[in-house]
């Protein structure tokens, strides 16, 4: 499967952003979805997962309350809701895809950039 995030841009501190993940082909329903980012200077971080059906979805902790993942399968994207914004979430993020038998992605987008201001 192959990905697109999209929809960073640039926002005031607690501003909101929407984040989506478009997929190509036909079997992005068998996926896992993830999403990360990574700050200048800093480690890839992993934000939050959904699974197949969407049923069950996990936050790290420093963002949990605050950013909300979603899918649709019948429109193969995921979503990545963002509220509340902090100046320290500014990276790039990316969406990832992985097969439910595994525990690494394997198919990474490209990234879109979120800047957040004070």
């Amino acid at each position: 499967v192959q990905l697109q995030a999209s929809g960073g841009g640039l926002v005031q501190a607690g501003g909101s952003l929407r984040l989506s993940c478009a997929a190509s082909g036909r079997t992005f329903s068998s996926y896992r979805i993830g999403w990360f980012r990574q700050a200048p200077g800093r480690e890839r971080e992993f934000l939050s997962s959904i699974s197949l059906s969407g049923g069950s979805t996990y936050y790290a902790d420093s963002v949990k309350g605050r950013f909300t993942i979603s899918r649709d399968n019948a429109k193969n994207t995921a979503y990545l809701q963002m509220n509340s914004l902090k100046p320290e979430d500014t990276a790039v993020y990316y969406c990832a895809a992985s097969r439910p038998s595994t525990i690494s992605y394997s198919s990474w987008g490209q990234g879109t950039l979120v800047t957040v201001s004070s």
